[in-house]
């Protein structure tokens, strides 16, 4: 569905994190999101152009000390 618009927990368990961690980048502008009256929502198709925009990690974790 191109226009499919999300919650913010179908978003937080998409992302697997906390529904308080994705209402807080939503409110700071973090995450591209709307609110309908006073509730946040995500379409679906900008959420996945953020995350294809997100940086990726570097190396397999390890610690930049410079060796």
């Amino acid at each position: 569905m191109p226009d499919e618009v999300l919650t913010i927990k179908e978003v937080a368990a998409l992302l697997k994190l906390a529904e308080k961690t994705v209402y807080a980048m939503a409110a700071a502008g973090e995450i591209p999101a709307f609110k309908i009256r006073g509730q946040w929502r995500i379409k679906r198709t900008e959420l996945d152009q953020w995350m294809d925009a997100q940086p990726r990690g570097g190396d397999a974790g390890g610690d930049d000390d410079g060796r």
